[in-house]
């Protein structure tokens, strides 16, 4: 069930390196959580069950239990565990954090690199972070957007964008596309040259 969303974890995470780092193979873990009867878990106790009992790493026992929720179909990609449908995109850009967030903030900054769409913000954290509603270019409501941004040391930001409350998987597809697109243009605009 990859869909339109892109891959599931399966496909990212190959089976030997799952097998390097917990000594087990994607079958042998699904097999360990079938005889545990997670399909009638919660997402969190099964990653906890992975931590506890097998001494799974996190990072592991959330794939690994991500990884079970895709296969036995309790979760699609692109879904999280409680139903909802998010996407996310990152890009690197030659920029302080408050320059980033500014083209997120100020209108004119915004309509550089992401028009057509609008954002009511809810939060801001200066130089760290915000949350924000987003209608689309009809001015339909198309969710909410979680901007976070990394002061890198070379002077360089990670700017993640997060977008949740998606109606769907094919909407997942849209905007992961969409974050792409429009991360690309905006490293271009804050790294023109003047």
């Amino acid at each position: 069930m990859s869909g339109a969303t892109g891959r599931r974890i399966t496909g990212k995470l190959s089976d030997g390196a799952l097998r390097g780092a917990t000594g087990r193979g994607w079958a042998d873990w699904f097999d360990v959580l079938d005889a545990w009867d997670a399909t009638r878990r919660t997402h969190a106790e099964i990653a906890a069950y992975l931590g506890t009992e097998h001494r799974m790493g996190g990072w592991y026992a959330q794939s690994v239990a991500v990884g079970y929720e895709q296969e036995r179909g309790l979760r699609e990609v692109g879904q999280s565990s409680s139903g909802d449908w998010n996407t996310s995109g990152s890009r690197t850009l030659a920029a302080p954090p408050e320059r980033v967030l500014a083209a997120f903030t100020e209108p004119g900054q915004r309509g550089r690199w992401l028009p057509d769409v609008e954002l009511s913000v809810r939060t801001l954290r200066p130089g760290r972070s915000l949350t924000a509603d987003l209608r689309d270019e009809s001015g339909d409501a198309a969710g909410r957007v979680s901007v976070r941004l990394e002061a890198l040391p070379d002077g360089r930001t990670r700017v993640g964008v997060g977008h949740g409350k998606l109606a769907d998987a094919a909407a997942v597809a849209r905007y992961k596309a969409f974050w792409k697109e429009r991360l690309a243009v905006l490293k271009a605009v804050l790294e023109e040259r003047g």
